[in-house]
Protein backbone atom coordinates (compact mmCIF):
# COMPACT_ATOMS: atom_id res chain seq x y z
CA UNK A 1 0.00 0.00 0.00
CA UNK A 2 1.12 2.95 -1.13
CA UNK A 3 1.20 6.82 1.45
CA UNK A 4 1.51 9.70 0.63
CA UNK A 5 4.62 12.06 1.89
CA UNK A 6 4.35 15.45 2.42
CA UNK A 7 7.25 17.46 3.72
CA UNK A 8 7.09 20.90 5.02
CA UNK A 9 9.92 23.17 6.16
CA UNK A 10 8.49 25.61 9.67
CA UNK A 11 10.84 28.97 11.38
CA UNK A 12 9.37 27.34 14.01
CA UNK A 13 8.93 23.55 15.05
CA UNK A 14 7.79 23.96 18.50
CA UNK A 15 4.42 26.08 17.44
CA UNK A 16 4.31 24.43 14.43
CA UNK A 17 4.14 20.93 16.02
CA UNK A 18 1.18 22.26 18.49
CA UNK A 19 -0.44 23.54 15.26
CA UNK A 20 -0.19 20.17 13.36
CA UNK A 21 -1.08 18.34 16.80
CA UNK A 22 -4.45 20.16 17.09
CA UNK A 23 -5.15 19.79 13.36
CA UNK A 24 -5.01 15.86 13.40
CA UNK A 25 -5.73 15.35 16.62
CA UNK A 26 -3.16 13.36 17.70
CA UNK A 27 0.67 13.99 18.82
CA UNK A 28 3.58 13.40 16.16
CA UNK A 29 4.92 9.39 16.09
CA UNK A 30 8.66 11.14 16.19
CA UNK A 31 9.84 14.23 17.88
CA UNK A 32 13.52 15.12 17.50
CA UNK A 33 15.23 18.85 17.83
CA UNK A 34 14.85 20.07 14.41
CA UNK A 35 12.05 17.46 12.83
CA UNK A 36 8.49 15.93 13.82
CA UNK A 37 6.21 13.25 11.98
CA UNK A 38 3.27 12.25 11.82
CA UNK A 39 2.30 9.02 9.97
CA UNK A 40 -1.65 9.23 9.58
CA UNK A 41 -4.06 6.85 8.39
CA UNK A 42 -6.65 9.11 7.68
CA UNK A 43 -5.66 10.57 5.18
CA UNK A 44 -3.04 8.36 4.60
CA UNK A 45 -0.06 10.51 4.82
CA UNK A 46 3.40 10.67 6.43
CA UNK A 47 3.46 14.03 7.27
CA UNK A 48 6.40 15.39 8.19
CA UNK A 49 8.13 19.25 9.24
CA UNK A 50 11.86 20.40 9.85
CA UNK A 51 13.65 23.33 11.24
CA UNK A 52 16.65 23.07 8.94
CA UNK A 53 17.48 26.95 7.06
CA UNK A 54 15.16 26.30 4.32
CA UNK A 55 12.70 29.06 3.09
CA UNK A 56 9.44 28.17 4.54
CA UNK A 57 6.48 25.68 2.77
CA UNK A 58 6.68 23.02 1.15
CA UNK A 59 9.78 21.40 1.30
CA UNK A 60 8.55 18.33 -1.59
CA UNK A 61 6.30 15.92 -1.77
CA UNK A 62 6.45 12.12 -2.03
CA UNK A 63 5.04 8.50 -2.15
CA UNK A 64 6.01 6.40 0.51
CA UNK A 65 5.97 2.35 -0.39
CA UNK A 66 5.59 -0.58 1.58
CA UNK A 67 8.23 -2.65 -0.14
CA UNK A 68 11.62 -2.28 -2.73
CA UNK A 69 9.18 -4.14 -5.63
CA UNK A 70 6.87 -1.02 -5.54
CA UNK A 71 9.94 1.36 -5.43
CA UNK A 72 11.13 -0.30 -8.58
CA UNK A 73 8.03 0.21 -10.23
CA UNK A 74 7.84 3.43 -9.37
CA UNK A 75 10.93 4.63 -10.37
CA UNK A 76 10.80 2.13 -13.77
CA UNK A 77 7.43 4.46 -14.49
CA UNK A 78 9.37 7.41 -14.32
CA UNK A 79 12.27 6.53 -16.29
CA UNK A 80 10.15 5.32 -19.08
CA UNK A 81 8.12 8.64 -18.99
CA UNK A 82 11.56 10.13 -19.51
CA UNK A 83 12.17 11.68 -16.36
CA UNK A 84 15.96 11.64 -15.00
CA UNK A 85 15.85 10.29 -11.40
CA UNK A 86 18.60 10.39 -8.49
CA UNK A 87 18.65 6.88 -7.25
CA UNK A 88 19.83 6.05 -3.50
CA UNK A 89 20.34 2.85 -2.05
CA UNK A 90 20.39 2.66 1.98
CA UNK A 91 20.77 6.43 2.50
CA UNK A 92 19.64 7.95 6.37
CA UNK A 93 17.13 10.57 5.53
CA UNK A 94 14.94 12.16 8.54
CA UNK A 95 15.71 10.07 11.14
CA UNK A 96 15.39 6.38 9.06
CA UNK A 97 17.34 3.92 6.50
CA UNK A 98 15.40 4.20 3.33
CA UNK A 99 16.34 3.62 -0.93
CA UNK A 100 14.68 6.65 -2.43
CA UNK A 101 14.62 7.77 -6.09
CA UNK A 102 14.35 11.18 -6.61
CA UNK A 103 12.68 13.78 -9.78
CA UNK A 104 11.66 16.83 -10.70
CA UNK A 105 8.22 17.70 -12.22
CA UNK A 106 8.21 20.17 -15.23
CA UNK A 107 7.61 22.82 -12.44
CA UNK A 108 10.43 21.85 -10.67
CA UNK A 109 8.92 20.34 -7.49
CA UNK A 110 10.68 18.02 -6.12
CA UNK A 111 9.36 14.24 -5.48
CA UNK A 112 10.74 11.52 -3.60
CA UNK A 113 9.83 7.98 -3.71
CA UNK A 114 11.22 5.87 -1.00
CA UNK A 115 11.01 2.26 0.57
CA UNK A 116 12.14 2.82 4.47
CA UNK A 117 13.20 -0.48 6.26
CA UNK A 118 14.60 0.78 9.89
CA UNK A 119 15.12 3.80 12.68
CA UNK A 120 18.08 5.86 12.11
CA UNK A 121 19.96 8.62 15.32
CA UNK A 122 20.87 11.30 12.83
CA UNK A 123 18.41 13.51 10.74
CA UNK A 124 20.67 11.86 7.81
CA UNK A 125 24.43 11.32 6.13
CA UNK A 126 23.96 12.17 2.90
CA UNK A 127 23.90 16.35 2.80
CA UNK A 128 25.52 16.80 -0.43
CA UNK A 129 22.91 17.57 -3.71
CA UNK A 130 22.47 16.03 -7.11
CA UNK A 131 21.49 18.03 -10.13
CA UNK A 132 18.84 16.17 -11.86
CA UNK A 133 19.33 18.05 -15.33
CA UNK A 134 15.45 17.55 -16.37
CA UNK A 135 14.54 20.15 -13.71
CA UNK A 136 15.38 23.65 -13.23
CA UNK A 137 16.39 23.38 -9.60
CA UNK A 138 19.57 21.94 -8.99
CA UNK A 139 18.94 21.88 -5.17
CA UNK A 140 17.39 18.12 -4.77
CA UNK A 141 18.85 17.00 -1.66
CA UNK A 142 20.50 13.41 -1.22
CA UNK A 143 18.89 13.70 2.12
CA UNK A 144 15.04 14.74 2.74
Amino acid sequence: MKRIHLHVSVPDLAQSIQFYETLFGTPASVVKDDYAKWMLDDPRVNFAISQRARAGGVDHVGIQVDSTAELGELATRLKAAGAITFDQDATTCCYAKSDKSWVSDPSGLRWETFHTFGEATRYGEDEATAEITAAPRADIPACC
